[in-house]
């Protein structure tokens, strides 16, 4: 198995062949519930009936163009998201990496154009992860991501999240081309910046004409129960990234930007061959229908309570929990010890979930979920807390 795939993922022996809803089944009949969600991807769950009807229609019209020629697709989900986002402008592109490679390219453009072109650092947070690029990758943190790829890009400068002091001091002294935050940290273990640090970095930004950017890509389009995480704390960014669920299931990510950095990017400074296809741009349309007019965020804010709420009453009972985080359907389940084997547990035991940033076992189930489909996730992974140990 494998011979001529590169084992860059560990990978279970399953062989996933369907899937409905939140449910996922492999060649031999065994089914799951997907708390994962192809890692806050499949925000729709699997073979949704709309969707499957959309893009088989689309396959028999219209799946590449380049974007050279206009399709029917473009505008209105590009109009969309501007109203989604409160923003201006969007650029659409394959990957959320590549959404963060544009904007930081945007904000190098952006002071070259303002007759600025020596603010070009960057500044970033520990514990961040802005995907593998190498522009991408030198503004995430994590020594393991970095150090077999270095150098990297010069002139980074990390700040510990929630440092309002630290971060005033280092936007103050090397004025760089922009600030890269995410509002909750993904792949470090599910971190809430704190509604007052996402505030005064707005401030500092606007004092000190760094550009903000806001990386979403795990974290937005509807996953907390508010388009942007970042609603909840009253903050917009200068440019925020989207991907995961914004396709549908399909590789698909976006850059939205304001109103002042609309018209940064000029014909040839930056593009992409496949990104905003028909194909891919009708799944985010359907997305961003059932999100927007179908009732699909108000089922993230209602399962977001319930799950809140389950794993509250989970703490309280197995001391090995130490730590929640998260909002909406983004989770972090904080242990003192045993993630790594709680999540084969859990596989073992008919529901998908994955370990990150230590011992923090993350929930990402699908937006589609039902109240019955939460409890009994609820279900087995408290079934599971039984077999871990209380101390390791």
């Amino acid at each position: 198995m494998d011979e001529h795939v590169m084992s860059t993922y560990r990978r279970t022996e399953e062989v996933l062949v369907g899937g409905r809803g939140a449910q996922v089944w492999d060649e031999k009949g065994r089914v799951w519930l997907d708390f994962l969600g192809g890692i806050a991807v499949s925000a729709l769950g699997h073979s949704h009936p709309r969707l499957v009807e959309a893009l088989r229609d689309q396959a028999g019209r219209l799946i590449h163009v380049s974007n050279l020629f206009r399709h029917p697709y473009t505008e209105e989900v590009a109009d969309r998201l501007a109203k989604l986002s409160g923003l201006e402008a969007v650029f659409f592109t394959n990957s959320g990496t590549e959404a963060n490679e544009a904007a930081l390219k945007l904000a190098r453009k952006h002071h070259v154009r303002a007759g600025s072109p020596e603010r070009r650092g960057f500044v970033a947070l520990e514990g961040s992860f802005h995907g593998r690029t190498l522009g991408s990758l030198s503004v995430t943190h994590t020594a393991k991501y970095r150090e077999p790829f270095e150098p990297l890009i010069p002139g980074v400068t990390f700040v510990a999240p929630d440092d309002e002091t630290r971060l005033a001091e280092v936007l103050r002294r090397e004025r760089p081309a922009a600030l890269i935050v995410e509002p909750i940290q993904g792949e470090s273990g599910v971190r809430d910046l704190s509604f007052s640090f996402l505030r005064k970095a707005r401030a500092l930004c606007d004092e000190t004409g760094t550009v903000l950017i806001h990386d979403e890509v795990q974290s937005g389009a509807g996953r907390t129960g508010d388009f942007l995480a970042a609603d909840a704390a009253g903050v917009k960014p200068d440019v925020v990234t989207l991907a995961k669920p914004i396709g549908g299931g399909l590789p698909m990510g976006v850059m939205i930007v304001n109103r002042a950095l609309s018209g940064t990017f000029q014909p040839g400074d930056h593009g992409s061959t496949f990104a905003g296809g028909p194909f891919v741009l009708r799944a985010a349309l359907v997305f961003l229908q059932e999100l927007d007019e179908r009732g699909l965020m108000e089922n993230v804010r209602a399962r977001g309570a319930q799950l809140a709420t389950g794993l509250a009453d989970l703490k309280g009972d197995f001391p090995v929990i130490t730590g929640l985080s998260g909002r909406g359907l983004i989770r972090g389940v904080k242990l003192s010890h045993g993630a790594e084997q709680l999540v084969r547990d859990l596989h073992a035991g008919g529901l998908i979930a994955n370990r990150t940033g230590g011992d923090v076992l993350r929930l990402l189930p699908p937006y589609v979920i039902t109240e019955d489909e939460l409890a009994r996730g609820l279900d087995i992974l408290r079934e599971n807390l039984k077999g871990l140990p209380e101390r390791a």
